[in-house]
């Protein structure tokens, strides 16, 4: 089981990013998906999640500016991120959860990606 984090990239205060997690060597269509992120000297926190009907929950500082979605034909979870700020400079880390409702705890997820890194300069 592999999760392929990748889209993160350098970019300034205002602009958008993408982040893209595919998953291979299984299909994770009865199970949440989230992401998290982790910045330099804090720990991990949670970004945002999303249960295997597509029904989502977020952290209140992305909420209305975050957007989490999956493509379950392509085994496909997006977090399109709008109106970046300095503050969500971070690794960001897709994750699949061992349920299939949406969840923020870091335990609830068995399987992990990589991370991309997202920097925002201000």
């Amino acid at each position: 089981v592999q999760l392929q984090a990748s889209g993160g990239g350098l970019v300034r205060t205002g602009d958008s990013l993408r982040l893209t997690c595919a998953a291979s060597g299984r299909t994770f269509s009865n199970n949440a998906l989230g992401w998290f992120r982790q910045a330099p000297r804090k720990e991990r926190e949670f970004v945002a999640s999303i249960s295997w009907k597509s029904d989502t929950y977020y952290a209140d500082s992305v909420k209305g500016r975050f957007t989490i979605s999956r493509e379950l034909n392509k085994n496909t979870l997006y977090l399109q991120m709008n109106n970046l700020e300095p503050e969500d400079t971070a690794v960001y880390y897709c994750a699949a959860a061992r349920k299939s409702f949406a969840a923020s705890q870091s335990s609830d997820y068995a399987h992990w990606g990589q991370g991309t890194q997202v920097t925002v300069s201000s």
